[in-house]
């Protein structure tokens, strides 16, 4: 299995500027995130519940100052519709974002939309992005049953977050910086991180980020689950007009693939905040989940009101478009929600992909969910697509697995749901 670059060796990537040789780090990426995960590309959506928030973060559209947003936060009713909207499209996880407020959404809240979602849908994964919490606090997240915690450091540079962070409780960066070894300790196997690129030097931000992961991993034996790679964009009402250290295309590619080279078994996840040709550039050269028909603000599926958005969206398509780009790329859309529900999680779940046993369970998985899908969400005219990609990754699959895949595929065509390894 693929041998994760150290730290001086990815300062040294992320200083290459020649194409040429950029194209051959590109290639490495996307030899790696085949050998570990396959072809498999992980499709989820964002439900954002709240824009109240009590912070005032100078490039974001629910920054408390923003006098001119209008604000929401969803009722627990409310958020199991928006999960209905989004589980009759296809998808089956979602991260739940919420802003930072103490009591707009507490502890309290999230479990209790978690409870609703859970016992009112078809949503078998719920991941959550919110603020940093202590110990205690995490515990009862992880009790709803919440998988993944994400919480962003947005810059790793104290002076700089000094700055994009002038108050409240986001001020104090020790804080956040510590909120994923609170998670860890209160159980949560799984957390994802990242800095939000354009607030300083690219290059720190991303050796920040993956020496951050492997801190997690010496001091719980967990390295982080996903880094996500968020660049800088334009929010109503936030105060930064441009990015300060603005990172372009040829950038943004360099470290999806340095990520991938240094933190091989770590989901390197890109938003809708990137343009489509990028998106469907970056998954073939390391990026392993992409989010799909997403909106940034709560209630924004099938909304008539408008509320506050954290941010613009750029790339617009929805679920169906971006599973039938992926298939038609040759890789492999996934839905899976397996790993969080079997227990493949924190140390399992590293040596697990270490050892080159995930490949085949997320390209089993994976397939299991797109027929899946195939059946009941996909329009007519993408079937073929659809089928024809399950039939040519699943032929592929010899001996006794192949018969045991065959057999489960046979289970959900026959009307069998959640069906998986």
């Amino acid at each position: 299995m693929p041998v994760p670059v150290g730290l001086d060796e990815a300062a040294a990537l992320l200083r290459v500027e020649d194409p040429e040789h950029l194209a051959l780090i590109h290639e490495a990426a996307g030899r790696v995130k085949e050998a570990v995960f396959g072809p498999r590309i992980v499709l989820f959506a964002p439900l954002y519940l709240s824009n109240y928030c009590s912070n005032d973060c100078l490039y974001c559209g629910f920054r408390s100052s923003n006098k001119s947003a209008r604000r929401k936060a969803l009722s627990a009713d409310e958020a199991v519709a928006q999960a209905r909207i989004l589980s009759a499209t296809g998808f089956k996880r979602l991260l739940v974002v919420a802003g930072e407020h103490p009591t707009r959404s507490g502890v309290d809240y999230l479990v209790k939309v978690a409870e609703a979602i859970y016992s009112q849908t078809d949503i078998r994964i719920l991941h959550v992005n919110c603020a940093p919490l202590s110990v205690d606090e995490f515990k009862r997240l992880k009790a709803a049953g919440y998988g993944v915690y994400q919480c962003f450091q947005e810059t790793y540079h104290p002076e700089t977050y000094a700055v994009m962070h002038p108050s409240a409780r986001k001020k104090d960066y020790a804080y956040r910086l510590g909120a994923m070894g609170r998670a860890l300790e209160a159980g949560f196997g799984d957390v994802g991180i990242g800095a939000l690129l354009g607030l300083y030097d690219y290059r720190f931000e991303a050796l920040s980020t993956i020496a951050h992961s492997r801190h997690l991993e010496a001091g719980f034996g967990a390295a982080a689950h996903t880094v996500s790679v968020p660049r800088l964009r334009h929010a109503e009402g936030a105060a930064l007009d441009s990015a300060p250290s603005p990172v372009d295309d040829t950038e943004f590619k360099k470290i999806v693939s340095v990520y991938r080279l240094a933190l091989p078994y770590t989901g390197v996840v890109v938003s809708t905040r990137e343009p489509a040709a990028l998106r469907d550039e970056v998954i073939t050269i390391g990026a392993s989940q992409v989010s799909a028909g997403s909106s940034t603000e709560p209630g924004g599926y099938g909304a008539k009101e408008r509320s506050a958005t954290q941010f613009d969206v750029d790339d617009v398509r929805e679920l169906s478009e971006m599973v039938g780009t992926i298939a038609r790329q040759g890789l492999l859309p996934s839905l899976c929600t397996s790993c969080y529900r079997s227990g493949r999680q924190g140390e399992e779940y590293l040596d697990t992909t270490s050892s080159g046993g995930m490949r085949d369970l997320c390209t089993a998985n994976a397939l299991l969910s797109l027929k899946e899908y195939a059946i009941d969400s996909a329009a007519e005219e993408e079937r073929p697509l659809l089928e024809d990609t399950v039939r040519r990754f699943a032929d592929a699959v010899e001996g006794a697995d192949g018969a045991n895949l065959s057999a489960r595929l046979k289970e959900v065509e026959a009307g069998k749901r959640d069906v998986r390894y």
